[in-house]
């Protein structure tokens, strides 16, 4: 199953590829449709990234009453230990 971001890594490369090459095939020089069609891949990247960014999907589930918060350390542990 594809997702968003799976099509917009292929999207990439035929962008780049498919539009220099199409646009070089209409008689514009190389080097100006290389820059066109990688302008375009930035765009889709830029597009991928900021308007349609990838988020964390919410957390539904509560932590359980009973069960104590934790600080990082291990059950026992005051601290740090030293290296000695």
């Amino acid at each position: 199953m594809t997702n968003y971001y799976d099509l917009v890594l292929g999207a990439i490369p035929l962008a780049l590829g498919g539009v220099a090459a199409l646009l070089t095939v209409l008689g514009i020089p190389l080097t100006t449709s290389v820059g066109l069609a990688g302008g375009l891949s930035v765009g889709v990247i830029g597009h991928a990234m900021f308007v349609n960014a990838p988020v964390d999907a919410p957390t539904t589930s509560a932590p359980a009453a009973d069960t104590p918060p934790t600080d990082g350390h291990a059950a026992g542990e005051a601290g740090f230990q030293s290296a000695d």
